[in-house]
């Protein structure tokens, strides 16, 4: 079968174009063991359920009762991308700088479904990780026409080594939306704990190694919680708060979760504090000259607060002016809560203001 060979450019480059609309931060080959799949490697593997039926398969179904053929979506996909014919890099290029000057939408189909291949390929690197192949094909589609809108001819890249990595930015995320009802793939850490996780565990038991959460964390270039929460989140199944704890019981999950909302003692209890402090606010302000009593109100006590130059452009002074003036008012106010209230209550003040 007949490979793509990969032109020999940085990867940086590549890499960062599909990252650009994408949650997903696709690392160099060399850098990530998950990405599995390098250009020399892409080719639309043979299988047996590809085939045609042979007259001894139609023999022995029409055998059967009913004499009725299975339907293999995924043969049939597979049989029709073959159809068309794998473009050659001058090809390419015309039809993609077409596609840029033009817009024309032909060659943007023709770039598409001559790459589909493409797509197929990769996705069966991870089809063990879904659970149908033809949902990544999808996926790993989609990336693939982003791909043509976003591919520059002009660098002496080959369109399959550039749309590789958005085929494959498609389907990693897919993957780690789909995992879970609760995402765990959010961070570029989890993304690489996500998938070498459990083969960097494998690797050091060959060795003859315990795969402590230390060791796992410096040789995935991790932090060691986020080895911990990742290996939580792998072990644990997704559970219904709806589902019943047992079979002969009828109490659920969601009725044994403890209520962290605060107790009517507790409303009081922040209530009586909450006027103590707005009290003591008030009577603040009779300590204060009238420009501080200003200030005091428009830049610390309003909800939408006035800047600095307005105040300035108000009493006709530098902003530096008025940030020492309220830097004065806020010494003034934590003296006057620990009179009042108390250090106790001097955090709560300052928090609230």
């Amino acid at each position: 079968m007949k490979k793509i060979r990969k032109p020999r450019t940085s990867k940086s480059k590549s890499t960062k174009a599909a990252n650009k609309d994408l949650d997903v931060e696709i690392l160099p080959a060399e850098e990530q063991e998950e990405v599995g799949v390098e250009l020399e490697d892409i080719e639309l593997e043979s299988d047996d359920s590809d085939k045609p039926p042979t007259k001894a398969s139609k023999r022995k179904s029409a055998e059967k009762p009913g004499g009725v053929v299975p339907y293999d979506p995924l043969r049939a996909y597979l049989s029709e991308i073959r159809q068309h014919p794998r473009l050659s890099k001058e090809e390419e290029k015309a039809l993609a700088i077409k596609y840029i000057k033009t817009g024309d939408l032909d060659a943007a189909y023709k770039l598409i479904v001559s790459n589909l291949y493409i797509v197929v390929a990769i996705a069966r690197k991870y089809q063990k990780a879904a659970r149908s192949v033809l949902d990544l094909i999808q996926e790993g589609n989609i990336g693939l026409m982003d791909a043509v809108k976003n591919f520059d001819p002009y660098r002496e890249v080959r369109f399959p080594s550039y749309a590789s990595w958005w085929v494959k930015a498609y389907i990693i995320r897919y993957i780690i939306a789909n995992w879970r009802l609760v995402k765990i793939g959010t961070t570029q850490a989890q993304r690489k704990l996500f998938f070498n996780l459990e083969k960097e565990k494998e690797r050091l038991e060959k060795e003859g190694f315990v795969p402590t959460t230390k060791l796992l964390a410096s040789n995935l270039n991790v932090k060691e919680k986020d080895v911990i929460e990742m290996q939580q989140r792998l072990s644990a199944p997704d559970m219904s708060v709806d589902a019943p704890v047992s079979e002969d019981s009828t109490a659920t999950m969601h009725s044994l979760l403890p209520d962290r909302a605060p107790n009517a003692e507790q409303l009081v209890a922040q209530q009586q504090i909450n006027e103590k402090i707005q009290e003591a606010l008030d009577s603040f302000k009779a300590v204060l000259d009238e420009k501080e009593v200003v200030v005091f109100e428009q830049r610390m006590l309003a909800e939408n607060k006035a800047t600095l130059q307005d105040l300035a452009d108000q009493f006709s002074l530098s902003k530096e002016r008025v940030r020492q003036i309220e830097n004065k008012i806020k010494e003034k106010l934590k003296d006057y809560m620990r009179e009042t209230l108390g250090d106790e209550f001097l955090d709560i003040e300052m928090e609230a203001i």
